[in-house]
């Protein structure tokens, strides 16, 4: 029986872990992936986290992984079917195990938000791509495109921009809802070209992405554009379904919780990307962690 089980080891996850071995609680971390780390693993430069300014991704995730180890922290690579509760007791159960704990802090993050138009899904992987750090490298000389409005759409733009010969971003709205210096970066880059108030009707190719049917929203048109690769940054979804029928979630998908990380199922919390919240950034997730952390001891000591 643990004290708790944290499910997800990104930021949020990782912070909870390393608070719960602070608070000398005993504790398991699960992931379904082969590493931690969550999306920060696939973000090429890190400009926002105080104190580590530029760091890679990569790096500022190991960094957290490694704290947590340093602290005795349990890590079991498994994916997580179910979670049940019965009284005081919460069951998290996977395909090889069924693991018994009194509180569950669900740090599963979210995923990344489809477009939704024929050929998306059959040249996945094949020129259709959504992360621009793990993909970038083989458009090398190439002309590729950004589908969204956002910072990651934005950071996707920059960072293809080292590299690819030409970069389309293409957005729906007639302005960007990124932060203002990435839009500056964006305006001052000579290989970006902005395509505003732009939808992407259709994605073409046989074997390997060759071209996109993009409409204007104002006039109708709609015309083809050559591109090699499609990178596609519209938002993400909360992968919450462990909690649907056990807790609230909004009508996003989202655990309803707040700074706290309570969820409106007594000794089950939220933290990080997969709750509701106004900021989704590594430095929220973190804080996420270690304030759920802090309401497991307040429930724990009930």
């Amino acid at each position: 029986m643990y004290d708790v089980i944290i499910i997800g080891s990104g930021p949020a996850g990782l912070a909870a872990a390393i608070y719960g071995q602070r608070a000398g609680l005993s504790l398991l971390v699960m992931e379904k992936q082969p590493m931690s780390g969550g999306q920060i693993i696939n973000t090429y430069d890190v400009d926002n986290y105080p104190g580590l300014q530029g760091i890679g991704g990569f790096d500022l995730a190991m960094k957290f992984r490694a704290h947590a180890d340093a602290l005795g922290a349990s890590f079991v690579t498994e994916e997580v079917r179910t979670v049940e509760t019965s009284g005081d007791v919460r069951y998290v159960v996977t395909d090889q195990n069924r693991y018994e704990t009194k509180t569950v802090v669900l740090a599963t993050g979210a995923v990344h938000r489809k477009l939704g138009v024929p050929g998306e899904d059959a040249l996945s992987g094949m020129g259709v791509s959504y992360c621009a750090t793990c993909d970038g490298a083989f458009f090398r000389g190439k002309d590729v495109a950004v589908i969204g409005g956002g910072d990651v759409a934005l950071e996707d733009a920059l960072f293809l921009s080292r590299t690819s010969s030409k970069v389309w971003l293409i957005h729906r709205r007639d302005e960007f809802r990124g932060a203002k210096i990435l839009q500056d970066r964006v305006r001052e880059t000579e290989n970006i070209e902005i395509l505003w108030d732009t939808t992407v009707e259709e994605i073409g190719g046989e074997s390997q992405v060759e071209s996109l049917l993009l409409k204007n929203k104002k006039t109708g048109a709609e015309t083809p554009l050559s591109v090699q690769g499609v990178f596609i940054a519209v938002g993400i979804l909360p992968d919450s379904a462990l909690l649907e029928g056990i807790a609230k979630l909004d009508e996003g998908g989202y655990v309803c919780a707040g700074e706290d990380g309570c969820t409106s199922c007594p000794g089950i919390f939220a933290a990080g990307d997969v709750r509701t919240k106004q900021l989704r950034q590594i430095v929220t997730a973190a804080s996420d962690g270690a304030n759920a952390i802090t309401s497991v001891q307040s429930y724990l000591a009930r």
